[in-house]
């Protein structure tokens, strides 16, 4: 018993050791993956280099003084290791790629250059933002919308008013069934749904104002005052205008016919006073003419 506990403890403190200088790769399905070496190798005499996999399967190897690397037959055409920088270099990798790559130089003394963990994974699913449903009041608006993808989905809801758009309880997120993360959050007034993995990652937004705006009875009474204080205002305005025309023009009319009674006016006193006067003067200059010739007739009358 106290054999197996100590067999155990080696087990555990191996695998930590060993696990801090393990570097974690992830790849996306279907690309290339490129594992570099974490120390300089130097290859001696009858010594040799390889990259294995899950530490029992040969990959490829270069040995002492010949740059030509030996693939093995399960890798060939798919896999290569540089001569000068001693990289692996594996194609189109798969989900059965996913496992632990180790390069060693062989000696008397094995010696472990680089150590990772790769693991493979799909690019995400899509995803989409659902309004499911929309509650009206004379004050706020209530939301609630779904971020779905193929193999999950969560619900949030929102609170809107005339200034702003609150997510009750904050962001939230999940993690999928197959690893991926889920998360649906508020900003600047639009729903985003974030699906997303190491390697890839896809959104979906729906703007949340609009849908409140034009739903809440609230907003369009707003909008209906305005219109109206609006038409209002301008035929105010008009009448004003109106008014002001009129008595403008009726100024206008008062002063040109006082102009032209007063011109008629005068005409009138001046042929009225110039006739009488000019008849006045011809019957006195008869009368003095015919005084004058009786006076003489006489004077001449009586001399005789």
């Amino acid at each position: 018993m106290a054999l197996t506990v100590l067999l155990v403890a080696v087990h555990v403190l191996h695998f930590w050791a060993g696990s801090s200088a393990v570097t974690t790769v992830f790849v996306q399905k279907g690309n290339d993956l490129r594992l570099d070496v974490q120390k300089p190798v130097k290859l001696e005499e009858r010594g040799s280099f390889r990259w294995t996999f899950n530490n029992s399967i040969n990959v490829g190897r270069l040995i002492y003084n010949n740059n030509n690397p030996i693939i093995a037959s399960s890798y060939k055409g798919r896999a290569d290791v540089s001569p000068q920088n001693h990289s692996l270099i594996l194609k189109n990798v798969q989900q059965s790629d996913s496992g632990d790559y180790v390069a060693d130089i062989s000696t008397v003394n094995n010696q472990r250059v680089a150590e990772y963990e790769v693991i493979i994974q799909d690019p995400v699913s899509p995803v989409d933002v659902t309004v499911k449903s929309v509650s009206n009041s004379t004050e706020s608006c209530n939301l609630t919308v779904s971020c779905t993808t193929q193999d999950s989905h969560i619900y949030s809801t929102l609170r809107c008013d005339i200034q702003s758009c609150k997510q009750e309880g904050g962001e939230r997120s999940e993690t999928t069934t197959s690893g991926s993360s889920l998360r649906i959050y508020l900003l600047n007034d639009s729903i985003i749904c974030n699906h997303s993995n190491q390697v890839s990652w896809t959104k979906d937004l729906r703007e949340i104002r609009p849908l409140c705006f034009i739903e809440t009875g609230f907003t369009i009474g707003i909008v209906i005052w305005i219109g109206i204080s609006c038409l209002a205002l301008f035929l105010l305005l008009g009448v004003c205008i109106f008014i002001l025309y009129k008595i403008k023009n009726r100024g206008h009319s008062i002063c040109q016919s006082t102009t032209d009674d007063a011109a008629t006016t005068t005409y009138a006193m001046i042929q009225a006073h110039t006739g009488p006067k000019r008849t006045e003067n011809t019957n006195k200059q008869d009368t003095i003419y015919s005084q004058v010739q009786s006076t003489s007739r006489t004077e001449h009358l009586s001399d005789v």
